[in-house]
């Protein structure tokens, strides 16, 4: 029901704002905005998104289902079921959804977004056969979907390259400030959903994996900033991500043939439910991103930003970031309108200005709650997705804050 509330609010309050510019601002052009603005985010939801990605899906099932055949994903969830079983109690251990959601943070985690959505659609549908009722999300499904929009990324490598075609001077120094506020946005997510089910987060298992990812990234940090150059941190980032992603595919296609798989027939396998998914998120993909195009069109977030501004200014805090906040706020809505913003934030006050470079890092902390809602849940009828945006939300607002407070710490 929240999604349902949320959708009509959309158009409800963008409606009040479009009024409002017309009676009180005389623009008289608002409304045709709004309206084309819904065909051309209808036309993005089929020919820019739906259909391109039939074709990276085709692709990612066909080689998922050779490592399943490989038994290399059943071999990720061995491993880590440690983990996931403390916290997605509901997913026995060494099912195949743990390593199909392993898969999708991995692919995150190198800002591979073509990889990351095919491998996040299949753990949806992994979880979904374990779901008792199908058009309610689970608690399993809840907490993959939050952690999922908090964007765990090691690599911005797009960010990075949109830095570099600006011409900034160091177009890799946004990489930590995005590292740590991404991952502060993922704590967060964990946190609040395991609050809402009452997952005990204090225990030895948790513990360690957490404190053992917060070493890894910390040890990360350290050897880039120490050992590697700028340009050596771009380009290690670019190599290996890519070299990574391509030696899974290696590897799936090797395990499956030491198992006298027939590799080949394996991929066509599983490569058939590709454009079936991209037919069956249409709907819900095009009903959220008209919706958003609605309330970015109306102008709603340059009046929150301007509401944001004063309430910051009379509380006697410092507001040199409140520019860059649209790209924060337009995050959960959009990811190309976010990052849109974010490039229209580095052209106006400098590629390398603090608000530049904020607005960077909120682009990489944290993921389009609002869009991953309706594709992941839409993919497979889930119309109930209970709190599941609200922690989103929840973990999106702890990346702004830390991203906010990290831009001031390397750039302030």
């Amino acid at each position: 029901m929240a999604l349902n509330y949320i959708w009509i609010g959309f158009f409800l309050v963008g409606f009040v704002a479009a009024l409002a510019q017309w009676i009180f601002l005389g623009d008289t052009e608002i409304f045709k905005r709004i309206i084309d603005g819904t065909f051309d985010a209808a036309k993005m939801g089929v020919m820019d998104i739906a259909l391109p990605l039939a074709g990276v899906m085709t692709l990612w099932l066909g080689i998922m289902n050779i490592g399943e055949k490989a038994g290399a994903v059943g071999w990720l969830a061995k491993v880590i079921s440690p983990f996931f079983s403390r916290i997605f109690p509901e997913v026995p251990k060494d099912h195949p959804a743990t390593g199909h959601m392993v898969m999708n943070f991995s692919a995150n985690l190198l800002g591979l977004d073509n990889a990351a959505t095919p491998f996040g659609l299949k753990a949806m549908e992994s979880l979904q056969t374990l779901n008792p009722n199908k058009d309610t999300a689970s608690n399993a499904q809840i907490m993959f979907l939050v952690l999922h929009t908090s964007g765990l990324t090691l690599i911005p490598l797009a960010i990075m390259a949109q830095r570099a075609i600006l011409g900034a001077k160091d177009p890799s120094d946004i990489f930590i400030p995005c590292m740590i506020a991404t991952y502060v946005a993922t704590v967060a997510g964990i946190i609040a959903v395991s609050i809402r089910q009452r997952i005990n987060l204090l225990n030895g298992v948790v513990l360690g994996w957490l404190g053992g990812m917060t070493a890894a990234i910390a040890t990360l940090i350290w050897y880039f900033t120490q050992y590697l150059t700028k340009p050596e941190i771009e380009t290690v980032s670019k190599v290996a991500s890519n070299l990574i992603l391509f030696s899974i595919i290696v590897v799936f296609i090797v395990g499956a043939m030491i198992r006298r798989v027939n590799v080949y027939e394996a991929f066509i396998e599983g490569a058939k439910g590709g454009i079936q998914t991209s037919l069956t998120i249409i709907p819900y993909l095009v009903g959220m991103l008209v919706a958003i195009s609605v309330i970015r069109n109306a102008g709603v977030l340059g009046f929150v930003v301007q509401g944001l501004e004063w309430l910051i200014r009379m509380a006697g805090l410092d507001t040199a970031f409140t520019p860059a906040l649209p790209t924060a706020l337009m995050k959960p809505l959009s990811g190309s309108g976010s990052r849109a913003l974010m490039i229209d934030a580095m052209k106006t006050y400098g590629v390398d200005s603090f608000v530049g470079r904020l607005a960077c890092i909120f682009q990489g902390s944290a993921d389009t709650t609002f869009y991953i809602v309706a594709l992941y849940f839409g993919s497979v009828g889930v119309r109930k997705t209970r709190y599941a945006i609200s922690c989103g939300l929840i973990a999106d607002f702890a990346g702004i804050i830390a991203a906010i407070s990290v831009a001031y710490v390397f750039f302030g």
